[in-house]
């Protein structure tokens, strides 16, 4: 499986302190092993999943042979 970081994604992710890298990274190994762990979200953000980070969320979609990590956010900022 591919895997790849949207852009503002890597954004984010490069401003995060170490305390939040090591829970996205631990999360973001998880998604990796199991892709269908995620939420499924619904309507306009129909096709993309989420993983609870407290207090953030960590979006990301897949398919067959792609793994995309989308966004990094608040769970306000819906």
């Amino acid at each position: 499986m591919k895997i790849k970081e949207s852009d503002s994604f890597k954004k984010i992710k490069s401003k995060l302190d170490n305390s939040y890298l090591d829970k996205v990274e631990k999360q973001i190994a998880k998604i990796i092993k199991n892709p269908e762990i995620g939420k499924p979200m619904r309507h306009n953000r129909k096709g993309t999943r989420e993983v609870y980070v407290n207090p953030f969320r960590l979006s990301y979609n897949f398919n067959e042979d792609v793994l995309t990590f989308l966004d990094f956010y608040h769970k306000n900022e819906q």
